[in-house]
């Protein structure tokens, strides 16, 4: 393996050693903050400590920002490879700026986004909206592989919207505290973005299967992908 190859897995080394496991304690405690939540309102006891709903807010945070940026690493590199490769810093100085600029203003938003305080709704919201701009702008840079074509079953378009969920959720966290009806929006969309990243999971497996050593690539891609034949 080379150092690109190196550099390709670090999406999915990211996202099986700590996205995963994050997903798997925010699950947790999010299940055991509504389990004491029931309790309460049935004025029963529970042994379920009040600090768990805490932990699930703390750790929800980690995991979006970690999610956001696993989001960035897997579209990075391809964005990275393809500017090296048919040399677009010679070419298209400006684009790549553009792209330096955009990596940068998707990390200052979601960092402002962290940093605005829970009364300033308006802040939450544009922040939250900048930085899912900002990842959709980037996957759609030249390079990264969308697999529109496979619209149903894609792992960029399964990740690109379980990180717009996620980021939303962050930006209405506050609201939960004052409204039912945005504990249930809260809930909602952390179920779709757990399924989806279920679908990551599967998806992500396919496209590792599917890519091949950088010194295979001239081999590989050199083959008949409609009829599924190679070397003629």
């Amino acid at each position: 393996m080379g150092i690109n190859d190196w550099f390709r897995l670090m999406h999915p080394i990211l996202a099986v050693s700590v996205v995963f496991p994050l997903i798997g304690m925010v699950t947790y405690f999010a299940t055991q903050t509504r389990q004491r939540r029931l309790a309460v309102q049935a004025k029963e006891k529970s042994k379920i400590p009040p600090v768990v709903g805490k932990e699930h807010v703390n750790l929800g945070k980690v995991l979006t920002g970690a999610v956001v940026g696993l989001t960035l690493v897997g579209v990075g590199h391809p964005i990275i490879k393809n500017i090296v490769k048919n040399n677009v810093l010679a070419e298209k100085p400006g684009t790549v700026a553009f792209i330096v600029v955009m990596f940068l203003f998707t990390i200052g938003s979601l960092e402002c986004k962290y940093r605005s305080t829970a009364p300033q709704k308006a802040f939450r919201g544009l922040f939250a909206a900048l930085t899912t701009a900002g990842l959709w702008i980037l996957g759609s840079q030249d390079g990264v592989l969308r697999r529109t074509y496979e619209w149903q079953v894609p792992h960029y378009y399964y990740g690109m919207v379980a990180a717009t969920l996620m980021i939303i959720s962050l930006a209405i966290l506050p609201e939960i505290y004052k409204s039912k009806t945005w504990r249930k929006v809260h809930i909602a969309l952390n179920c779709i973005a757990l399924l989806l990243f279920i679908g990551q999971g599967i998806t992500g497996t396919r496209d590792l299967l599917e890519i091949p050593l950088s010194w295979q690539e001239p081999y590989v891609f050199g083959c008949d992908f409609v009829n599924k034949t190679c070397g003629g």
